[in-house]
């Protein structure tokens, strides 16, 4: 039997593991005690720019305007998106190996609890441990196939942003160069990656020849095959139409939870603008912060609210509401997927290895 409260221990464990397999991945440093310490002077500095010189009284006038209906929605909404990103990468997993849709969608959910409450992401190292270990599924493979997700997350997000820029007024210029800049790397990502795929032979014999130190250069062409393998679970026509459709709805909905937000204060968020707010949001999310994106968030939604015609307790107000309501959404789905890898895990030995 495997107690709940002895999940986190298998985790860490096997993530030791997986960091000294030379089939996945890296050698993690701990985070030193000057980026730490970067990291909660630039949280402060953002909270007190945010909420400098904010109105508390409007701020309370406008959080009793909030309508428990649109709330509800928004939750509903925001849990949508989540079975559906379960489903998605349940679509690359399977082009692998035999796994359980519920499988694949609870551990997603685990990883996004976990990117919730750790920093630098770690939740998606946690959901590729559990899926390997709850299915027939590499963990090589698996992590490709979450490397895939988030180039083409990043990729659709700034082509929407692109589109939205043309429509919207009064951008923060910081918004406009970052945007235009990641879209330039993500074409260039995007023509690197086309080359790769179709010359993979060609450059891992031109990386062998290059001079770097034998584990660099394995290290390297471990990256990039593992990036391959994920990708070519793309290469089938029916999976990849499901991949896109699949992609565009979890993008139509994280745009209609953040309007959901607005409308639940009887505050006016336009489709490009809540695009133009996402597109800051994931933006800034590579910017060193604590878990929750504190501080971060909340700089960011009056830098690009307020243009829109916010007052800067409204949007204060609206994020904090956004990004509670994640939290709780999070947290419950979270919970309950690593309740049901639990049970997957316990079953796995008594079925003598056999999937449900």
């Amino acid at each position: 039997m495997l107690p709940l409260r002895n999940l986190p221990d298998l985790i860490h464990g096997d993530m030791s593991t997986l960091r000294n397999n030379n089939t996945l991945t890296t050698t993690r440093k701990p985070i030193s005690r000057w980026l730490l310490l970067l990291t909660l002077l630039l949280t402060g500095l953002l909270l007190f720019l945010a909420f400098h010189n904010v109105a508390w009284d409007d701020m309370l006038t406008t959080a009793r305007r909030a309508q428990g209906s649109f709330l509800l929605l928004a939750a509903a909404v925001y849990g949508v998106t989540y079975l559906l990103r379960g489903l998605r990468w349940h679509l690359l997993l399977s082009a692998d190996s035999v796994v359980p849709r519920l499988t694949a969608i609870s551990a997603s959910n685990v990883g996004y609890l976990g990117n919730s409450l750790l920093p630098a992401r770690a939740g998606e190292l946690i959901r590729v441990v559990l899926i390997g270990k709850s299915s027939a599924v590499s963990a090589s493979y698996a992590l490709a196939t979450v490397v895939t997700e988030r180039v083409s997350d990043a990729g659709i997000l700034i082509l929407l942003s692109l589109v939205a820029l043309q429509t919207v007024k009064n951008i923060p210029e910081w918004l406009t160069a970052a945007s235009r800049i990641t879209a330039l790397l993500v074409v260039v990502g995007v023509v690197v990656f086309l080359v790769i795929f179709h010359y993979e032979a060609r450059i891992m014999q031109l990386l062998d020849r290059l001079p770097l130190a034998g584990h660099v250069r394995a290290r390297l062409g471990l990256r990039i095959q593992q990036f391959l393998q994920g990708a070519r679970a793309l290469q089938n026509l029916e999976r990849m139409l499901g991949y896109a459709v699949l992609t565009a709805l979890i993008w139509l909905l994280d745009i209609l939870f953040a309007i959901f937000i607005a409308d639940s204060f009887q505050l006016h968020l336009a489709l490009p603008e809540a695009i133009l707010l996402l597109t800051a949001l994931g933006l800034s999310s590579a910017v060193p912060s604590t878990p929750g994106y504190v501080g971060v968030f909340q700089f960011v939604a009056v830098t690009v609210l307020v243009p829109f015609g916010f007052m800067k307790s409204e949007a204060l107000v609206y994020i904090l509401t956004y990004q509670l309501v994640t939290y709780i959404v999070t947290i419950i789905l979270g919970l309950l997927g690593l309740l049901q890898i639990q049970i997957k895990l316990r079953s796995i030995p008594a079925a003598s290895g056999t999937l449900l």
